[in-house]
């Protein structure tokens, strides 16, 4: 298990490897990011979607990520933001245990399935070009 240094944080190697899922598929990526329904990604992020309106500011920007995050680093973020930062605000996409406050429903339950999340990080790595 590698371990790597993002930001004062270790980043374990191991929880960035993909699971079970096929390869991400952009378009479905762009698709869960736009909808408010699912990622909630627009919530706090802004991102090069210029048909969705009033997009977040609490976040940082997704256009470049893929120039500012690896992959693995990407998938890392999504799956559970809070092993590179415990204080983050992201929620943790694909982790179901240890979780405060979670509604009964979604209880031990994913947000993002791991294909979904392959997908959205397939969409972020297209994002090389940081808005001007």
């Amino acid at each position: 298990m590698g371990l790597t240094l993002v930001s004062g944080f270790l980043l374990t190697a191991l929880l960035a490897e993909p699971t079970q899922a096929a390869p991400g598929d952009a378009k479905r990526g762009r698709e869960i990011v736009a909808n408010r329904q699912v990622g909630l990604c627009l919530l706090c992020h802004s991102a090069p979607i210029p048909e969705e309106r009033f997009q977040g500011n609490l976040a940082p920007d997704l256009a470049g990520a893929g120039s500012r995050w690896t992959t693995e680093q990407l998938r890392q973020r999504i799956k559970d933001s809070s092993a590179i930062n415990p204080d983050t605000i992201m929620p943790s996409y694909n982790k179901t245990e240890g979780l405060t406050r979670v509604a009964p429903a979604q209880a031990g339950k994913p947000i993002l399935s791991e294909q979904q999340i392959e997908d959205v990080v397939a969409y972020l790595s297209t994002l090389r070009e940081a808005r001007k």
